[in-house]
């Protein structure tokens, strides 16, 4: 579904991605390891548009993402960007909800003022969403009365709400302990039984293990190591 081809990279002197060429495959998970500073993340923004790349393509679902000439993306482009990031649904390290609104107002909030969907509709598929999540108790509290797990399966839920096509996690559970962490490592996990097409950004050789169907080890920019979990890890 996705192909990264000879992606390029730098903040300035410093090379971030150098050359990396990947594909994910539609339904399946994969995961993106490595240490710190491996330009993981990075390419996961990069993906999502959030970052744009010097050199090199990535395609996604057919829509073709080049790199960036000038600081101001043409129309074109920025149709582009929109166009794929309604196709990966974005999910972050530190969860991003907005901090004025409950839990169900936060999953309803782009259906409503991106696909137009009516506030009515929204907020039912916002209550089964959140209901698919282990949260349907949870629907009225605000985010700073949820606990971080808690916090990331709204972030999932809201990510879901727009009916993505894949999922990008950057690092879902690095900031949760172990209790919190298998909360959303579950949640995961039902959504792989699904058929969702993930990427995920992590450090957990045991969310690997578990999820992973593909896993992709990234060292100073380049990609090092590709194949089954087990060979990778």
């Amino acid at each position: 579904m996705i192909v990264v081809d000879n992606v390029e990279k730098a903040f300035e002197s410093r090379v971030v991605l150098d050359g990396v060429s990947v594909r994910f495959d539609r339904g399946k998970v994969s995961a993106l390891v490595g240490p710190s500073g491996g330009g993981k993340s990075t390419l996961l923004r990069c993906i999502n548009g959030l970052e744009r790349f010097d050199a090199g393509r990535i395609e996604a679902d057919g829509l073709v993402l080049g790199p960036s000439k000038t600081d101001r993306p043409s129309r074109a482009d920025r149709a582009t960007l929109r166009a794929i990031r309604l196709k990966a649904g974005m999910v972050f390290q530190h969860y991003g909800l907005f901090s004025h609104m409950s839990a169900l107002e936060n999953v309803m909030e782009a259906p409503i003022h991106v696909r137009g969907v009516a506030p009515a509709v929204a907020r039912e598929r916002a209550k089964l969403l959140l209901a698919q999540v282990g949260l349907p108790h949870r629907r009225n509290a605000f985010p700073r009365e949820l606990s971080g797990g808690e916090q990331q399966r709204v972030a999932i839920a809201r990510a879901l709400a727009m009916d993505p096509e894949a999922l990008l996690l950057d690092e879902p559970t690095s900031a949760l302990d172990p209790e919190r962490k298998a909360e959303v490592v579950g949640v995961l996990r039902d959504l792989a039984k699904q058929g969702a097409t993930m990427i995920i950004v992590t450090h957990e050789a045991a969310v690997v293990r578990e999820i992973a169907d593909h896993a992709i080890c990234l060292r100073d920019g380049k990609v090092v190591a590709a194949g089954s979990p087990s060979e990778v890890l």
